[in-house]
């Protein structure tokens, strides 16, 4: 359970999040993208309370959570899960995996130690894959935040890595 000071800054968070963006369908993804960026994934709370603000019948706007859920779930730039301090998001598209993707991959994991999908003890690192990154030109390509690493060999992932705390 969330506790209450939490709660008060979640719930202002997602009302300023809905005033900003509105309570037509369009709004649903920037509104939780608005919560992912502050609190660097979208809590079960804050879905909850979204759609008690978007769900208005009077209107004829209807939402279920499940939808949001849905959608939070759905996009990569969106997390249900809470991630490390530093995302990083691996492109496992063919045109990186041509280009040598295969093997960063593996790299990757044993850098890290970690599989797609696990952040790191200490909180530091969350690895993901994700189908395309759309910079196929200078493939293998990985994302470090929102930092684009490309032509990356398995001799760069130290020095990348050491870049962020």
């Amino acid at each position: 359970m969330i506790e209450v000071t939490q709660e008060k800054h979640l719930a202002t968070i997602v009302e300023a999040a809905i005033a900003k963006h509105g309570t037509h369908a369009d709004a649903y993804i920037p509104i939780l993208l608005e919560i992912n960026n502050n609190f660097g994934y979208i809590p079960a709370e804050a879905i909850r309370l979204a759609r008690a603000k978007l769900h208005q019948p009077e209107d004829h706007s209807l939402v279920s959570e499940g939808r949001l859920y849905g959608l939070a779930s759905f996009y990569h730039m969106l997390s249900t899960q809470k991630n490390g301090r530093h995302t990083v998001q691996f492109c496992e598209s063919a045109p990186c995996h041509v280009q040598g993707g295969r093997e960063l991959w593996k790299a990757l994991q044993q850098e890290l130690q970690l599989k797609s999908g696990e952040t790191d003890p200490d909180g530091r690192f969350t690895l993901k894959t994700v189908s395309c990154l759309g910079i196929c030109g200078v493939g293998p390509v990985i994302l470090v935040d929102n930092d684009f690493y490309g032509n990356v060999t398995p001799e760069d992932l130290a020095d990348i890595f050491a870049k962020y705390e």
